[in-house]
């Protein structure tokens, strides 16, 4: 089964089509290909047809990554297939963490190669996530940039974005219930992850990142009180230097968020909705992904 979002890589899914499935075929499978039609249709065929499958493959960005997996968690788990991933999106955060090849062809190849290998899978609230769950600073830019940025600038609008966000910067009082205890502050961002790249931006150190440990990774940002701070603590994180006293950074299985106020949040570079208390619970081993042998 393979899944293609015609929106992704500036629209560059149709130009590669047919040789993924031309790898797919002389591998000796048979193709059925869907193309998402709006946004949470991924989450709809995998749910109602990828049980029917050994491997749903899709062609997208880590927002239709993201889609599928959504779908393939709603499957007995005996039931699941494996999921192949062919990124065209402009992040790519799971492909950087798992280190999967850009060219689509290759992408395939290695899907029929590969080895499928365990990810943990976040559930948040009523809903799941594949890679990241965040509120605060820099998290509405890869929902709030526009497709037509996206294709025109590629990653530099969501650099642009973020940058013009900057002066809106706001800190949301929470408490932070943790597997190792409580943590309490007013924090500018908080982010809850499963990858070592977060917006294509942020690089987390692969040492201290496992894919399938059962643990996410935990990153608060304290409220800095003036840009100077600020400009530390954005060069601290870039450099993946968390000693700063407004950086603190953990490992959990599951994170509880308690604030003050409702809190808008992205799950996995989508509108995550807003809410006053949220909750993220990792699904160990939950999906198998395929990568390079």
């Amino acid at each position: 089964m393979l899944v293609v979002n015609p929106m992704a890589g500036k629209g560059q899914a149709k130009n590669c089509l047919m040789d993924v499935i031309k790898v797919f075929s002389e591998a000796g499978y048979g193709t059925m290909v869907y193309s998402t039609n709006y946004a949470g249709h991924a989450v709809e065929l995998a749910r109602d047809h990828g049980g029917g499958y050994p491997v749903v493959a899709c062609i997208g960005g880590d927002g239709t990554l993201s889609e599928v997996i959504s779908g393939i968690m709603q499957l007995p788990e005996e039931e699941r297939p494996a999921v192949g991933y062919i990124p065209l999106g402009t992040a790519n955060d799971v492909a950087t963490s798992m280190k999967l090849n850009r060219h689509p062809k290759q992408a395939a190849e290695d899907i029929v190669n590969g080895q499928p290998v365990y990810l943990d899978v976040g559930s948040f609230n009523d809903k799941n996530f594949a890679y990241i769950a965040a509120f605060g600073a820099f998290t509405k830019v890869s929902y709030a940039t526009s497709q037509d940025a996206k294709k025109a600038l590629g990653h530099l609008a969501y650099v642009l974005e973020g940058m013009a966000s900057l002066p809106k910067i706001t800190a949301y009082h929470a408490v932070v219930e943790h597997d190792g205890g409580t943590v309490e502050g007013d924090f500018i961002f908080g982010g809850v992850c499963n990858s070592t790249s977060v917006a294509g931006l942020v690089k987390l150190d692969p040492d201290a990142v496992g894919l399938d440990d059962g643990l996410f990774e935990v990153l608060l940002v304290r409220n800095p009180h003036n840009i100077a701070n600020l400009t530390l603590i954005v060069n601290n994180i870039l450099s993946r230097n968390y000693t700063n006293e407004n950086v603190i950074f953990l490992h959990s299985s599951k994170v509880k968020f308690t604030f003050d106020e409702d809190v808008a949040w992205t799950r996995d570079g989508e509108n995550g909705g807003s809410w006053r208390t949220a909750e993220a619970v990792n699904n160990h081993r939950a999906v198998r992904i395929i990568v390079k042998e």
